[in-house]
């Protein structure tokens, strides 16, 4: 009877912990498409498909990336979509940004 009472806590905490490693992987996965990002536009090559190309299937969808070019350097922002365990849970995107110099 009393592990049927705690069993509600060990399940939301066995949610926030599969969340966080969510998380982290998702912004690994930002840093890797924005160096991507950046590699491509420093080589005049699409930089949006790069971008979703470096991520994983599963997180390609929410992922979008902005190059500025600064001259002798380009510097790309990745942003990925956070997915949710639960419904409800929303997380807000990863960014990371990624400059590399330009191939002029």
């Amino acid at each position: 009877m009393e592990y049927l009472g705690f069993l509600p806590i060990l399940l939301v905490v066995a949610l926030a912990g599969v969340q966080l490693g969510i998380i982290a992987y998702t912004a690994q996965q930002a840093g890797t498409a924005a160096r991507a990002g950046a590699r491509s536009a420093s080589l005049d090559g699409p930089v949006q498909q790069t971008c979703q190309g470096a991520v994983s299937s599963w997180l390609a969808d929410g992922t979008g990336c902005a190059a500025t070019d600064l001259g002798d350097e380009v510097t790309v922002t990745a942003t990925v979509r956070i997915p949710s365990v639960v419904p409800g849970w929303d997380f807000g995107p990863a960014t990371k940004t990624a400059t590399m110099p330009s191939d002029d």
